[in-house]
């Protein structure tokens, strides 16, 4: 009887687990469709921010965000939180910013699993109808 309890209790966590939408993450360009950097998803405070963790094209290594404003500006783009404040709402994170680094433009987002690979990133300016939408993949 304990055994199946914990078989059952095991197997929920696992699927818990994947379902996670902490993790690392492969941003893809939109437009050229190239895996541009690696994003580190994590929660703080029952919120969900972002970190950029690696940049994967070499013309990209050592770049500062230039076109940022405040905190932000000239800091390496390594390093940089650019989803920020995302709180869950049914089964997507809304609420919050992301911020693009090429532009230095902040953005209201908001990001929902599609599948436990499979993030959409969707940042647009007032309504969501007037925005872009990435996919994202989680890092095997």
């Amino acid at each position: 009887m304990m055994s199946s309890i914990f078989l059952y209790l095991t197997f929920i966590l696992m699927h818990l687990q994947t379902e996670s939408i902490e993790g690392v993450w492969i941003t893809q360009d939109d437009e050229t469709g190239k895996k541009k950097s690696e994003v580190l998803l994590y929660k703080e405070n029952g919120k969900l921010y972002g970190k950029i963790i690696n940049l994967l094209l070499p013309e990209d290594q050592g770049k500062i965000c230039e076109n940022c404003k405040g905190e932000n500006q000239n800091k390496p783009i390594v390093g940089l939180i650019i989803v920020n404040d995302l709180t869950l709402e049914d089964e997507s994170w809304e609420d919050g910013t992301i911020l693009d680094p090429k532009s230095g433009k902040i953005y209201d987002c908001y990001l929902t699993l599609e599948d436990e690979n499979t993030l959409k990133v969707r940042g647009y300016l007032g309504f969501s109808l007037l925005g872009r939408t990435q996919i994202w993949y989680r890092k095997s």
